[in-house]
């Protein structure tokens, strides 16, 4: 099974969808999709928040193939980008398929990238259908310049958009950000004010088909499998987090036995850190959006890495604080604990055992 292209659109697919690779806590989704049928040569991306799909026109003359489809692995496309980049624009790349890999052959060189064969992917077919089944035909359907699109990275917020009609600019809305962007006047399939949302699903008949399989991306994609240990990056990840260790810090506390009043206190400075954290994660978001984003961005990092106490250290010690003394402290007071319990163990009398049969 095999499709040609040249090296110059191979290259376009992966770069047009490659900003919406899923992470390694995703596995299915942490590479690009490829994705033959009759007529096209698709590359699809999605990250569970996005889904991006580009086509390439094949060009088979009379002769049909089965398709299919293989994810190339996220770790594998810097590699692959780099050789296909090697060659002329113009170069004829064969994509073939072979069992456990996928091969990219010119006329001089070669590049063997292994896969797993029956890896599933999201239906991202059922799922663009099923979004596009929700929107009316009449729908505003404004052409918006994707470059221009990025400015509104810079913002560090959430941001709602509020589109108007046609020829009028859509509206951008954020917590302490108000803007509009104006759409352009030539959609690159055809004029604005001669395209239609359903001319638009046209360019697409075999995907948008009235009798094919919806999906929801809402409850359709597959979950992140991200290990315990690894601290998040992400400031919504981090506040659910903290929320959760507070109520949960809270639900131990009361549950604790009351003789050990250890595991009481424990519960209770957990919770007591994990609200502080959150309250004072709050409120350097609101007064500084981008700071805060950064900061989540960096503890992650700290966290990661493990070496945060002989960090913390450091920095006592450079405020002019006695980090030593502070683990005497509590060596000493470990120590007279323990001494107190084995005091409490003496003066217990002993249980009485029962007598042998």
């Amino acid at each position: 099974m095999s499709v040609t292209s040249n090296a110059h659109k191979l290259g376009q697919l992966i770069d047009k969808v490659q900003g919406h690779v899923g992470d390694k806590h995703i596995e299915v989704l942490h590479g690009i999709r490829l994705d033959i049928d009759a007529t096209d040569l698709h590359a699809v991306a999605s990250d569970r928040y996005t889904i991006a799909a580009a086509r390439y026109r094949l060009n088979y003359g009379d002769q049909r193939q089965e398709p299919w489809a293989r994810t190339i692995p996220g770790s594998w496309l810097k590699p692959l980008r780099e050789w296909v980049n090697s060659h002329g624009g113009g170069d004829t790349i064969t994509i073939s398929t072979e069992t456990g890999r996928v091969d990219f052959t010119t006329a001089h060189t070669e590049i063997r990238i292994p896969v797993t064969d029956d890896q599933e992917f999201p239906n991202w077919r059922a799922l663009l259908r099923g979004i596009a089944a929700e929107i009316p035909t009449i729908y505003a359907f404004p052409a918006i310049d994707a470059r221009m699109l990025t400015r509104w990275a810079d913002t560090g917020d959430v941001l709602r958009v509020r589109v108007t009609t046609d020829q009028k600019a859509l509206m951008v809305f954020g917590e302490d950000f108000v803007g509009a962007q104006m759409p352009k006047r030539y959609a690159g399939i055809g004029p604005c004010e001669e395209e239609t949302f359903e001319q638009a699903l046209a360019l697409w008949p075999h995907l948008f088909t009235d009798d094919g399989d919806t999906a929801d991306m809402a409850t359709d994609m597959p979950d992140e499998n991200k290990p315990r240990y690894e601290a998040t990056s992400s400031i919504p990840d981090m506040v659910e987090s903290l929320l959760q260790q507070t109520l949960r810090s809270t639900s131990d506390m009361l549950g604790a036995p009351s003789e050990e009043p250890g595991a009481m206190a424990s519960f209770a400075i957990a919770g007591v850190n994990a609200w502080s954290a959150y309250r004072f994660l709050a409120a350097l978001h609101k007064a500084d959006p981008r700071l805060a984003t950064q900061t989540v961005a960096d503890l992650a990092e700290e966290l990661d890495a493990g070496d945060f106490s002989e960090t913390a250290w450091d920095i006592a010690e450079a405020a002019g604080h006695d980090p030593q003394k502070w683990a005497d402290d509590y060596e000493a007071h470990l120590k007279k604990l323990a001494a107190k319990r084995a005091a409490e163990a003496e003066t217990q009398p002993a249980t009485s055992q029962p007598a042998d049969a």
